[in-house]
């Protein structure tokens, strides 16, 4: 019988088998929180027109992360199926988008 995962001692002394999964398998969602994080700097800065875009964005990111990465490599970014993900991912992306792109008087508004 082939052990998969090593095995360490933890503190009550029993033995428990080792996360296989490397820390990597959590950098798309680290990816999607750093544009977040520049959303809400911009927003801070009273750019929130920019700031949900750059929201948008990461879920736009989100979404096509979730598309091309396979189910062991997608990390926090999954949530249910594949496909319920990245439609919704898409859906909010959209609607984001829809309302920063639509507000009238800032500094997307292309009829000034």
């Amino acid at each position: 019988m082939a052990m998969t995962a090593s095995r360490h001692r933890g503190p009550s002394g029993s033995d428990r088998p080792r996360p296989s999964r490397p820390w990597t398998v959590h950098v798309p969602f680290g990816v999607v929180v750093l544009l977040v994080l520049a959303a809400a700097l911009r927003i801070l800065q009273y750019h929130w027109r920019e700031g949900a875009v750059l929201v948008g964005v990461a879920l736009l990111v989100g979404g096509l992360l979730r598309a091309v990465l396979p189910e062991d490599r997608v990390g926090l970014l999954a949530i249910r199926g594949k496909v319920v993900d990245v439609v919704t991912y898409a859906a909010l992306c959209a609607a984001v988008f829809y309302i920063a792109l639509t507000i009238t008087g800032g500094p997307f508004d292309l009829s000034s």
